[in-house]
């Protein structure tokens, strides 16, 4: 093959709800160059791109694979992405490199969810977007009803370049309907539009050529205007030979996404995805912007100004890695062996250092606590999670000082039961998982005077200090105020930071369930002293006891975490999932129609019932609904559920 220029690559990232047959897809492309003597099926585990054990037990993707498909003297270069919403993470990691996005729809399943999301993802990153309609071979498929569909979810602008010759099993060809010049009025109309100069001429001639066909289609789906449509089926390997040309002919080559006053023929290579590989070590997959990427590089790490050495520059291909002489701008390429460079890091030149927007954040909303389960795992553990969470930037670890415990989160409970799984396999870490301790907050429900005296004599000076204080609720987002009245010099000036100091240091554990006190303002407002007893350490303990007995006083209650979530769900599941809701002791705070049979469901819920919603809401909706969740405030908990706390609390201690 004749070396590749920039114009001669196309960089498409494949989305799709699960199942949908991307992977398929993907691999029949690759098949179809000659490049390998049989075409891998995810069914049978020969897939070149599902390669993790993890992918091949499951039977989808995980995680982004690249296959380079080379076709008619051009690279394509595909990025399969899961479909699964816990592993989208690395869908979005593939759009912020691709050039173009196909959405692959089943014929068998119609417009589901997760095409709703691929096709909302493509939008933000601003992606020109084409459409395949796979798994043509199944019974009762029928590509004209999967276009009208298509049409109705996305809008006109969605056009069949291709009909589907034969149905369901009988489906055996496509026909090309520009290059037949059976393109209906209403698709050339909006294929003239995007052109001025194209419109101007059928206006005037009331036709047009088969190349104006094809200008007038390059140009609406460059600004999104046009989406084309196409049919396949991967199995039977019909229509994949026509879409790879439709891929030349239609979507773009790469552009540069360099700042304005970045210098093009400067090296800036952005990672998008690293890998820790058991056997390679850590892998850094990269596009290459500027100028072009050589063997022996000696690079800088924009972010942080470190040195890194690419030794060889890769292509790769699924799981494997061919070594190649350079890499040219807008290529996809793997490195090996960085040391501190990490996903959406840019490795350029010290002199040229060169800032490119990251790779788009997702926020967890499942978590577990992990613990080793042997000696030997407790002193790999850290490691172990560090390079995890560095493979996928998706998972999120954090230490939680109130409760101790070390926190995976995730996207859900797959996704972060898969990274437990998988850290077993590569880093040979085993882990015990559980649901983490809920973190409530302890306040008070009235005001309370104080008036607490601390006296100690044991031979020599003792210990004296008298405090009269007032405490109040206040909203729990205030934390704990302190505030000081005293006149008359009763509490000498120098013992009142020790009486806040004791105050705020008794506040850390509360009565009920030893949990942080919040929203609580203490007013020290009168006291007594001793001359030769009194000391910083005597008011700090007065304050400290003081308070806890004022907490006693002043009808304490739990606070628990409340998340606000946005649950996405099919129109046939919305009443179960707002009765799953209220049983959760969910408030439902709205809904919006999405049209195309789904609809958003707002809603506050307790953290401690939603702890596995992820995996409820899979059950309620077949797998077709998501939701995002934040923590946003903390409520008092029902009485019938704070003794249960309470009462495992006690039992704990």
């Amino acid at each position: 093959m004749t070396a590749i220029t920039t114009d001669r690559i196309r960089n498409i990232v494949l989305a799709a709800h699960s199942g949908s047959g991307k992977t398929s897809l993907a691999d029949a492309m690759y098949f179809a160059t000659g490049a390998v003597n049989r075409q891998g099926r995810v069914d049978d585990q020969t897939s070149v791109l599902d390669y993790e054990p993890e992918e091949q037990s499951r039977g989808s993707s995980i995680q982004v694979s690249v296959v380079p498909c080379e076709w008619d003297g051009h690279k394509i270069n595909v990025l399969d992405t899961p479909g699964y919403p816990d592993f989208r993470g690395d869908m979005l990691a593939a759009m912020r490199v691709a050039d173009a996005a196909v959405i692959v729809v089943s014929a068998a399943s119609g417009v589901e969810v997760g095409t709703l999301q691929a096709w909302q993802a493509a939008a933000d990153h601003g992606l020109p977007t084409a459409i395949v309609i796979s798994k043509l071979d199944r019974t009762e498929t029928d590509f004209a009803l999967t276009v009208d569909a298509i049409r109705e979810a996305f809008g006109n602008g969605c056009i069949a370049l291709q009909s589907a010759e034969g149905v369901g099993e009988s489906f055996a060809s496509v026909k090309n309907l520009v290059e037949s010049g059976n393109l209906d009025d209403g698709a050339v109309e909006s294929i003239v539009e995007s052109d001025d100069d194209l419109m101007m001429k059928y206006l005037e001639a009331d036709e047009v050529s088969e190349e104006d066909l094809r200008h007038g289609l390059r140009c609406g789906v460059a600004v999104r205007s046009i989406t084309p449509v196409f049919a396949v089926s991967a199995e039977k390997a019909i229509g994949i030979r026509e879409f790879m040309d439709a891929v030349l002919a239609y979507l773009p080559s790469p552009e540069s996404e360099l700042p304005v006053d970045a210098d093009p023929n400067q090296p800036a290579n952005f990672i998008f995805k690293t890998s820790a590989d058991p056997f390679v070590g850590k892998v850094s997959y990269m596009r290459v912007y500027g100028a072009e990427l050589t063997p022996n590089s000696q690079l800088t790490v924009a972010r942080t100004g470190d040195s890194e050495r690419i030794a060889q520059v890769y292509e790769p291909i699924g799981k494997e890695l061919q070594p190649v002489e350079h890499a040219v701008a807008g290529d996809i390429v793997a490195a090996t062996k960085l040391n501190g460079a990490k996903t959406s890091d840019v490795l350029c030149e010290s002199s040229h250092l060169v800032d490119l927007a990251p790779v788009p954040g997702v926020e967890p909303v499942f978590a577990l606590a992990v613990n080793p389960r042997t000696q030997s795992d407790v002193d790999k553990m850290a490691g172990a999670l560090a390079r995890i969470t560095e493979e996928d930037p998706t998972l999120r670890l954090e230490r939680n000082p109130e409760t101790s415990e070390t926190v995976l989160h995730g996207l859900g409970d797959i996704h972060v039961e898969v990274a437990i799984q998988r850290i077993a396999r590569k880093f040979d870490v085993n882990l015990d998982t559980t649901l983490p301790k809920i973190a409530y907050r302890e306040t008070i429900g009235t005001n309370a005077e104080i008036d607490y005296r601390h006296k100690k004599q044991s031979g020599g000076s003792g210990q004296f200090g008298h405090v009269l204080m007032r405490i109040a609720p206040t909203l729990p987002e205030e934390q704990i105020s302190f505030s000081n009245s005293v006149v008359g010099g009763n509490v000498p000036k120098e013992y009142i930071p020790s009486v806040e100091k004791g105050v705020r240091n008794a506040a850390t554990e509360g009565v009920l369930a030893g949990f942080p006190v919040v929203g609580v303002h203490c007013e020290l407002y009168d006291g007594k002293s001793h001359s030769v007893d009194s000391s910083g350490i005597a008011f700090e303990i007065a304050g400290s006891m003081g308070f806890r007995q004022g907490l006693r006083d002043a009808k304490p209650q739990l606070l628990e975490p409340i998340t606000l979530m946005e649950v996405t769900v099919p129109d046939d599941n919305a009443g179960d999932v707002m009765g799953d809701l209220n049983r959760k002791r969910a408030r439902i705070i709205g809904m919006e129609p999405l049209g195309n049979g789904y609809t958003v469901v707002k809603a506050e819920a307790p953290v401690s019932t939603m702890q596995r919603y992820a995996a409820d809401l899979r059950s309620l909706t077949q797998a077709r609904g998501l939701f995002t969740s934040h923590i946003d405030h903390y409520e008092p908990v029902p009485a019938q559920e704070s003794d249960k706390v309470i009462a495992q609390y006690s039992a704990s201690e």
